[in-house]
This record gives structure tokens, C-alpha cells and sequence, in this order.
């Protein structure tokens, strides 16, 4: 290493830990934390040296800023609040569903204290947790019971294995759909216990399909609504009643998995139809599964309506247990469920219907309302266009919704995303054609100032290390 070399001007630990700023770091975040925080500095300062040099870097300044940054980035929260600008509404990654008020009241009180979770306070003994929703789902769905789970994918394993376990379950091959995150029906057939038995083609399944394939084996026959894509063209499928009337002749239970599970279609009169969980009960399926963090609204679960004697087998099943959801979950799945006996409420106060219920021009007006403030850097242009937004989380494939937003050009569109999503709290945008966009259908009230804020953060700080 040669006497020019940067990194001799490096400060030692010893040093850095007799300066002020030490000191006052010390009491806050205690001494190991420090040493640990100033170690990683001075190594990604050496780093920094090695291959751009030194410059007009204050050294000893520069390691201490950086163990700083460190510091109070091991105090952030790994789960944090972001800003979504991408224009999808349901975005899995950014946790689907936002909750109504009610809803994150709910379940805040839930959180804070003790409750009756599986209490029954009338006669003083034990309750059952499952209890809690089920009232407000048969009423809103005209089944004779219910039963919430963690989320879909449990409540689809918990039917296949409490009714078909070391059985056949008949599914169309059109519905062998893949789940978020990489988790498909079949394998989840062959996890819960059971053989698939595939009929039809992709394209087109008849009855006479299903009647071939039951047998003594078939324990259950399941559709799976294909929330997360769609065919087109030379297409056939077998409507849900005339499932139902082949199970009843065979002696096979039905099952509906909805997915998304839309409760009340008329919330969304512009949006193409789906199919809602109360139509399936009518159709006279044995259970019916679907989404509680999709297009209901609420927090993730995994919903279960039917006939009385279908989820009384549920209920009974060990896995359940594996499957179970918690108090704060429950809480907040009450309260939303509570939103849609009054649709006009539902819709002004579930964030997710609202959102794609909204009218483009009114999306426009506030994106347009928050330009008005922005200053930006010479250069740099910000305007108001339209862009399609997305429900998102599986539903409505391939259906666009006119929104609107901003579109940031004559910056650098990638340096720009990860400024942005480096800022507190986070700014998620999308890139298209070089630039930069954000979608203001998928800002909650109020976010529109704070979107405003990191863009200019993020435009100052990416246009000044020009």
C-alpha cells in the first residue's frame, strides 16, 4: 500500500469512539451496537476508497455519517408503510388490500388487550374462535355456516383434505391455475392428501367429463374460478349447477373456489362480472372459498361458507388448527364484513372498492391538485397524463381501468424508482417508455402531498450526484 494511498486517513475505531457524536450514540443505541455500526463504516468507506478515492471526502466525517445511517436503519421496522403509485390496486407485493378505518380500529383493540377470542362471556366457559365472523358471513352469503382460516390457499387445502384425503379430486384442466408466490392447484391437491384427477382440456371441458371420471374414488369435485387469467376463443365449461346436480346424483360433495370472491357485485357495476360467493351457495355448492385481502376489502384470510354438515367436518379436522387465524385477523375481518350491510358505506369506506370504483376524471383532478406545488429541478418535467390502472391480486384479468398520474421525464427513469423507493416512507412507481410514472388511483386519501414530497427528495438527490 503506497504512502498515497486514502485509506491511511482512515480514523481508528478507537478514535471514532472518542469523538461527540459517539458519545450521544452510545447512550441511544449502547455501546456493542455502536462498534458494530462504526465497523461496518470504516469497511464500506475502505470500499469506497479502493475504487473511487478520496476526492474531498472528510473521512473521519464520512465514517461517522454512514455509522449513523446504520444505526437508524437497524431502528426501522422491516415492515414498513409505503406509498403505492403503480397503479395496481390488489398489489400482492405491497400487501394487497388496505384496510377500512373500522377495520385497523378494529384490530388495533383487538392487538392491545385481552378479548373473548375463544371465551363465551354468556356462560362463562370455553368459546370457539371461529364463532366470531361466522353470523355475518351466513348473513351475507345465505349459507347455513362459515369458517375463516390464515388465507385461500388453507381454506382449498382444509376442504381437499377434510373430504377427499387418499381420494380423487376431479378438477378441470382449464382451472389447474397458478397461485401467487408459485403455489398451483395441483400440487396443493397432492400436499392436502388426495389424487387429482384431470378432465377436459384447457379450452374445454364438458360434463360428460366429469360423469367419466367419477367413480369409487372420487371424493370431491372442485372448480377453481380462473381469477387469474383468461381463455378466449373455442371455449367450454360446466356452469356450477349442473356440477352441483351431477354431484348430488353420484353422492360427491362440490366445492367452489372463488379466489378473488367479489361479495356484492353491484359495488362495481363498470367492471366486468365475477362470479360472488352468494351465487355459489345458491348454486347449491357444498362449500365455496375465497380471498379475504382481494376484492372483499379486508386482511388476509381465507373465507368458507357451505352447508352446515360439509363445515362441521371441517371444523373437526386436526389441520384446522395449522390453519387457524388470530384475534387481530378476526377483528378486522368483523369489522369490514359489518361495512357491507350498508352498500353505500362499503363502497366510501373500504379503500379497495373505492379505488376501483373511482372515476378517471376524479384521479385526474387529484394528481392535478398536487402538481400545483411541485417544484422540480431545471430540466426535468413533470406532466399529467393518462395511464391504465389494474385491480391486481388475480382479479379481473386482463381488464384495464382509465386512471391517471404523473410522468416524470429528462431524468434517468431507473435512478428515479430507486430514489424514490429509498425514501421514507417508500415511493413505489413504474417505468414505462424511459419514464417515470405515478398512478394516483392507488394513493390513498391524503398521500398525495407526501407523493409530492419524495418525488422532489428523490429528484433532488438523483439530479445533484450528476
Amino acid at each position: 500500500m503506497s504512502r498515497e494511498d486514502p485509506r491511511r486517513a482512515l480514523p481508528s475505531v478507537d478514535r471514532l469512539l472518542d469523538s461527540e457524536a459517539a458519545a450521544v450514540w452510545g447512550e441511544r443505541w449502547g455501546r456493542e451496537r455502536l462498534l458494530a455500526a462504526l465497523r461496518e463504516a470504516l469497511s464500506r468507506t475502505r470500499s469506497r476508497l479502493t475504487t473511487e478515492g478520496a476526492g474531498a471526502l472528510d473521512p473521519a466525517g464520512a465514517v461517522l455519517a454512514l455509522a449513523r445511517e446504520i444505526l437508524e436503519a437497524g431502528d426501522r421496522p422491516s415492515l414498513e408503510h409505503v406509498l403505492n403509485a403503480t397503479g395496481v390496486v390488489l398489489h400482492t407485493n405491497l400487501g394487497r388490500a388496505p384496510l377500512a378505518d373500522a377495520a385497523a380500529r378494529a384490530a388495533e383493540e383487538a392487538a392491545l388487550g385481552y378479548s373473548n377470542l375463544e371465551f363465551d362471556l354468556g356462560t362463562g366457559t370455553r368459546g370457539s374462535r371461529y364463532d366470531h365472523c361466522a353470523d355475518l358471513l351466513r348473513e351475507l352469503t345465505g349459507a347455513e355456516a362459515a369458517l375463516v382460516v390464515n388465507n385461500n390457499a388453507a381454506a382449498v387445502a382444509l376442504v381437499v383434505n377434510g373430504l377427499a384425503l387418499g381420494r380423487e379430486v376431479v378438477v378441470s384442466r382449464g382451472e389447474l391455475v397458478e397461485i401467487g408466490g408459485s403455489f398451483r392447484v395441483p400440487e396443493i391437491v397432492e400436499r392436502s392428501g388426495a389424487r387429482l384427477r384431470e378432465v377436459g382440456t384447457t379450452n374445454r371441458t364438458r360434463e360428460a367429463d366429469y360423469r367419466d371420471a367419477i367413480g369409487p374414488e372420487t371424493g370431491l369435485l372442485l372448480k377453481v374460478h380462473p381469477s387469474n387469467y383468461r381463455v378466449e376463443g373455442f371455449v367450454e365449461s360446466v356452469a356450477l349447477e349442473s356440477l352441483v346436480a351431477l354431484g348430488r346424483e353420484a353422492g360427491v360433495p362440490v366445492a367452489h373456489d372463488l379466489g378473488s370472491g367479489l361479495l356484492r357485485p353491484d359495488l362495481l357495476p363498470d367492471l366486468p362480472s365475477e362470479p360472488a360467493p352468494a351465487d355459489s351457495v345458491r348454486a347449491g355448492a357444498d362449500v365455496v372459498t375465497w380471498s379475504g385481502d382481494k376484492l372483499l376489502g379486508g386482511p388476509q384470510a381465507g373465507l368458507l361458507v357451505g352447508r352446515a354438515a360439509v363445515l362441521e367436518r371441517l371444523r373437526r379436522n386436526p389441520l384446522l388448527r395449522a390453519f387457524r387465524v388470530d384475534k387481530a385477523t378476526l377483528a378486522a375481518l368483523e369489522a369490514t364484513l359489518r361495512l357491507y350491510r350498508d352498500p353505500a358505506r362499503a363502497s366510501a369506506e373500504i379503500p379497495a372498492l373505492r379505488m376501483l370504483a373511482e372515476d378517471a376524471s376524479s384521479v385526474r383532478d387529484r394528481a392535478d391538485h398536487a402538481l400545483r406545488e411541485l417544484e422540480t429541478p431545471p430540466g426535468v418535467t413533470v406532466q399529467i397524463r393518462d395511464m391504465p390502472s389494474v385491480a391486481g391480486g388475480g382479479s379481473f384479468p386482463g381488464v384495464e381501468i382509465s386512471s391517471a398520474g404523473w410522468e416524470v421525464r429528462g431524468v434517468d427513469a431507473t435512478e428515479l424508482d430507486a430514489a424514490c423507493r429509498h425514501g421514507r416512507p417508500p415511493l413505489v412507481g413504474r417505468i414505462h417508455e424511459g419514464a417515470f410514472l405515478l398512478d394516483f388511483r392507488t394513493l390513498l386519501p391524503g398521500e398525495e402531498t407526501l407523493a409530492r414530497e419524495r418525488l422532489m427528495a428523490a429528484l433532488g438527490r438523483v439530479v445533484g450526484e450528476r
